[in-house]
């Protein structure tokens, strides 16, 4: 069985993930597998406010039409999007997903960037997921997703995944395939795996019954402010009912940074990083999942995870695109200073890469 992380004493919680068995080298270090959605995104900006255009007394007959004045077509998906972020961040993450016909440009760019995608499904029929989203002045969204490919994410097995690598520390669960998600929290737990919940945008899909199967158990659970009040509709269970059975919750708060949660510590509270721009918001809250899983990648505390976190989402804001980021993370140890200071730079700049 693969051992559960140690707790520390440090700035906050530590989780220290299980090292490589010894006389095995698979080049993975810490062996994290991200689940979830691979898409292509089609994000578009309409020059206005959605609300202008609702009238109260009618939204049961809603027709509406917004003239967008950009297009931007990018890869993304929440399982491509963490994947992404750590891979850029200097890891080796182990993408576990569904994609279509039409994934072999994208493989290629994950792959450049150090992601392993031979646990990647591949559709003989499908296309790859895709996320359309419009985007108002005041950063509203309006978006639709098609599932595609995606839908075969069932089809796929953790065991094989973990016996070639030798163990998996940790496996990401977000959002995908209902059944899928279902089927990887199952094989966690029957397989004694550490496992991280991100029901994200599928707890509005999902019962009350599913969802308590997904959270029960977890290591690490992410969610933004409303997805925490809607698991805890929709579970029956009350905010302490859930910390019951987590270990560490991880809840977003927009511009107000996030908190993490531990059983028997005190919260734990960190800022935003200013952003210099607002460009789009897509893909903040799946940037700071990847910043806070290398964080604990590194060994490092629970409020430098969420540091780590911060500092990618503002980058991905700052960007239009869920992935094109990278070429902007050369003051990276700048912008921590700056808002954390020098101590949480030091801690975490020994472990980012050198950005060219």
């Amino acid at each position: 069985m693969i051992p559960w992380p140690r707790r520390q004493r440090g700035c906050g919680a530590r989780d220290t993930l299980a090292a490589p068995a010894a006389g095995v080298d698979y080049g993975y270090g810490v062996r994290i597998a991200i689940t979830g959605s691979l898409a292509n995104d089609h994000l578009m900006t309409f020059p206005g406010r959605f609300s202008d255009s609702f009238v109260a007394e009618k939204l049961d007959q809603v027709s509406l039409s917004f003239l967008a004045d950009d297009l931007q077509v990018r890869r993304g998906g929440v399982a491509g999007n963490i994947a992404f972020g750590m891979a850029v961040l200097g890891l080796r993450p182990v993408l576990v997903a569904a994609a279509g016909v039409d994934f072999a440009d994208y493989r290629s760019w994950l792959e450049r960037h150090g992601v392993d995608c031979s646990a990647v499904r591949v559709s003989t029929r499908r296309h790859t997921a895709r996320f359309t989203c419009t985007t108002d002045t005041e950063s509203a969204q309006i978006a639709t997703f098609y599932p595609g490919a995606m839908s075969e994410a069932r089809e796929i097995e953790l065991g094989p995944v973990a016996g070639r690598l030798g163990r998996l520390d940790l496996v990401l669960i977000g959002p995908n395939d209902p059944q899928a998600m279902l089927r990887h929290t199952d094989e966690c737990r029957d397989r004694g795996i550490p496992f991280a919940a991100d029901p994200s945008q599928q707890l509005a899909s999902m019962s009350g019954a599913e969802i308590r199967r997904l959270i029960d158990g977890a290591r690490y659970l992410f969610t933004n402010e409303y997805e925490a009040r809607l698991a805890e509709q929709k579970t029956g269970w009350s905010a302490g009912e859930i910390s019951e059975r987590v270990t560490t919750r991880i809840t977003t708060q927009g511009k107000d940074g996030a908190v993490v949660t531990s059983n028997g510590s005190a919260p734990i509270r960190v800022g935003v990083v200013p952003a210099r721009r607002v460009a789009d918001p897509t893909g903040v809250g799946d940037a700071f999942r990847a910043g806070f899983l290398a964080g604990l990648s590194w060994g490092l505390p629970h409020e430098r995870c969420a540091q780590v976190g911060c500092l990618l989402a503002t980058h991905v804001v700052e960007s239009v695109g869920t992935q094109e980021y990278e070429d902007e993370l050369g003051g990276a140890a700048s912008r921590l200073a700056e808002t954390y200071g020098q101590e949480a730079a030091a801690e975490i700049g020994a472990h980012l890469p050198a950005f060219g």
